[in-house]
This record gives structure tokens, C-alpha cells and sequence, in this order.
């Protein structure tokens, strides 16, 4: 199998704008941060490295961008596991957020 490549794109749906400057950490199935980065101004974080098939996180640190913007929020962060199983060369993993929840899906 080879290795797939990651993105994230995290969209502020308060205001309907990408999300920018929001802090991602990828981590891998032990804990062990592989990446730490802020999302652009479009809201996407890409140059995460390749990752081998396995069970990953992203973690978004929401309640620190929230307070940086004069609001306060239920969840201080998102965590969201997902599983790369090596059928695809790419995975994308967007985050919809508001102060008091949150989506995901699978993108594409």
C-alpha cells in the first residue's frame, strides 16, 4: 500500500467564512503529535505529510480562536478520529464549526 496524502478545510458557519488562523495538530493512533500547523486564510491546512494506512486525529483548538474573536464557545476542542485504510492516494477531512457544535464528513 502506498502512502495517502491529508488535507483539512474548517469553515466558520456563525459567519459562513473560512476559519483562518485556527491551530490543527494531526496525531497518530498513539497520541504522538506528526504535525502542528494553522489553518490559511481560506481555511485550510495542507502540507501534512504522508501517512501510512492506519487510525489518525485531527485536533482543532476551537476555544482559542473563538476567544481570540470576543466570543466563547462549549467545546475548547474538537478531536476528530478518522481511518486511513490505503484505497485512496488522498483524504480530505473538513471541520464545520459554530460556538456550539460541529461537523464532519468525509470529503473528497
Amino acid at each position: 500500500m502506498s502512502k495517502a496524502t491529508l488535507s483539512t478545510h474548517v469553515l466558520d458557519l456563525e459567519n459562513g467564512q473560512p476559519a483562518a488562523g485556527l491551530a490543527v495538530a494531526l496525531l497518530n493512533a498513539d497520541g504522538d503529535v506528526l504535525r502542528e500547523s494553522v489553518t490559511d486564510d481560506d481555511g485550510r491546512v495542507s502540507g501534512f505529510p504522508e501517512i501510512d494506512s492506519g487510525t489518525f486525529f485531527l485536533r482543532f483548538e476551537v476555544e482559542s480562536w473563538f476567544a481570540a474573536r470576543g466570543h466563547d464557545c462549549f467545546y475548547p476542542a474538537v478531536t476528530v478520529a478518522f481511518k486511513v485504510d490505503g484505497d485512496r492516494p488522498h483524504y480530505h477531512v473538513p471541520l464545520l464549526l459554530n460556538r456550539y457544535g460541529y461537523s464532519t464528513y468525509r470529503g473528497s
